[in-house]
């Protein structure tokens, strides 16, 4: 009887199969969550319609608002792109300290956490 070996070797994907694979995957995850949230936003409506509706007022004008902050905040401080506007921003922002190393982050309880905060001061 002969004898056969299988010999079992690792297929490289080319650039272009994992480019379809991450195209595939971001439509049907897409897709997924689009029904979803239409699926929460039926069931909202159904529920209460009169509500939703102002909701849905309330949400277009807050998120309006925000931009229009933002669009301002981004013209007066002078920025031409992102990169520059970030350095602007990190100037007048307080900058971020790191902790320091002899205090404690874990506690047993409400109770230790109440006695270190007391005796810290």
């Amino acid at each position: 009887m002969g004898d056969k070996q299988v010999v079992v070797t690792e297929d490289k994907l080319s650039d272009s199969t994992k480019l379809k694979a991450g195209i595939f995957l971001s439509v049907v995850s897409g897709i997924s969550a689009l029904v979803g949230f239409s699926a929460t936003l039926a069931a909202a409506k159904k529920q209460d319609a009169k509500y939703f509706d102002k909701g849905i007022m309330s949400t277009t004008h807050t998120q309006s608002g925000t931009g229009i902050l933002v669009y301002g905040i981004w013209k007066f401080s002078g920025a031409k792109n992102f990169e520059e506007f970030r350095c602007k921003i990190g100037l007048v922002l307080p900058k971020i300290t790191k902790e320091t190393p002899g205090e404690r982050t874990e506690f047993d309880g409400l109770t230790d956490l109440l006695n270190y905060i007391q005796t810290r001061d």
